[in-house]
């Protein structure tokens, strides 16, 4: 018997990054799969929702938890209401939180577990509500969905728990967005960020958070191109975050290079920018999944990132790596801007292994968790 099966989507923030990203790929894969849906979302999303998964029922919480406090507490309490309206067999908290008394079996996905081992690259406030969420996800939940292997071996190690309890479902990458692009398609998008036809520049894409590494990147990327003619610019993509650290990186670039901070991309722009960058550089301390690693990789890019935690099981032989200090990347950084030959290799290889995840093998594998815990 398929269990009929509640998301709480009231999670996803407004500009659809993060969890939100997850969530709306996800549930078109689960309703081409066949599951028996209820989705809780915000007013907000609604129509959204219903145009992504048609087949499914689609609830709307109350106005009143578009604020995070609120909905935490309507998680606790109402939540638990509509599970029990729905008639559902299984609820699928799909962000680290979920009822302490649910009424049901609860799937919970936990998204990265870098709040136990790199708790500095968070706010402590941060860190300390998402340890005690995952400590209590560990405990409560009846089964546990895991973007890699990395993140369910490092919640045991930190929180507990038992392993059969846990599904390793690899994000997918939406290949009607992230392709190889036209030169005239590349071209348009590096010229709205102020690049000449044909300059070459090293790309990030992410939050400028302190786990990224940006500012060593920045000073990396001085020491791999700051003594060679027509050096490559450095663009910035993505939201402004909160390190504090990459300003003052920033201000000590030499005059002759150049820095570009782009902010959010629309997603109509993400491909041409990843296929166009000469360099995809992700030189991150951490991460659950990766998920702009992939995305790169789908675009044919030619990504340099780190063998940190989960990234080695996205990029395997198709990435190049490095180490996490300033010296590390720029020396791999240099290396591959001067081999055109190996960035060519590289972004065909990655094309073909991008193609290896898709969210339908990732819906596969949630239907499992959620037999598991109906079970």
């Amino acid at each position: 018997m398929t269990p009929r099966v509640l998301v709480d989507a009231t999670a996803i923030p407004a500009d659809r990054g993060g969890v939100g990203r997850y969530v709306d790929e996800l549930l078109p894969a689960l309703g081409r799969a066949g599951a028996d849906l209820v989705v809780v979302c915000q007013e907000r999303d609604a129509e959204q929702t219903s145009a992504l998964v048609p087949s499914a029922e689609v609830v709307t919480a109350p106005v009143a938890i578009a604020r995070r406090p609120a909905r935490l507490a309507w998680e606790q309490v109402g939540l638990p209401q509509v599970v029990r309206r729905t008639r559902a067999d299984v609820l699928h908290s799909p962000h680290y939180t979920m009822p302490a008394r649910a009424g049901v079996p609860v799937v919970t996905t936990l998204h990265d577990a870098t709040f136990f081992s790199h708790p500095t690259l968070h706010g402590g406030l941060k860190a300390r509500f998402f340890r005690r969420a995952i400590r209590g996800a560990v405990r409560r939940s009846a089964s546990l969905v895991v973007p890699s292997e990395a993140t369910r071996d490092e919640v045991l190690r930190y929180a507990g728990g038992t392993a059969a309890r846990f599904h390793v479902a690899y994000h997918g990458v939406d290949r009607s967005v992230f392709h190889p692009v036209s030169v005239q398609e590349r071209e348009r998008v590096t010229t709205t960020l102020g690049l000449a036809q044909g300059e070459a520049y090293v790309g990030f894409l992410g939050t400028l958070e302190p786990r990224k590494n940006v500012p060593a990147l920045v000073r990396g990327w001085v020491q791999a191109v700051g003594d060679v003619p027509s050096p490559p610019a450095l663009v910035l993509a993505g939201g402004a975050g909160w390190d504090e650290d990459i300003e003052p990186a920033i201000a000590a670039v030499p005059p002759h290079l150049r820095v570009i901070r782009t902010g959010y991309l629309p997603l109509t722009d993400l491909a041409g920018f990843l296929a166009a960058s000469t360099v995809l550089a992700y030189p991150s301390h951490g991460e659950g999944f990766g998920l702009p690693v992939l995305e790169a990789m789908a675009c044919g890019a030619a990504v340099l990132t780190t063998r940190e935690l989960s990234l080695p099981e996205v990029g395997g032989d198709a990435v190049a790596y490095c180490g996490t200090t300033e010296h590390e990347i720029g020396a791999a950084l240099r290396d591959l801007l001067q081999d055109e030959e190996r960035r060519r290799t590289l972004g065909d290889a990655a094309a073909r292994r991008a193609a290896l995840f898709t969210w339908d093998t990732a819906a596969e594998v949630h239907l499992r968790a959620y037999a598991a815990a109906a079970g």
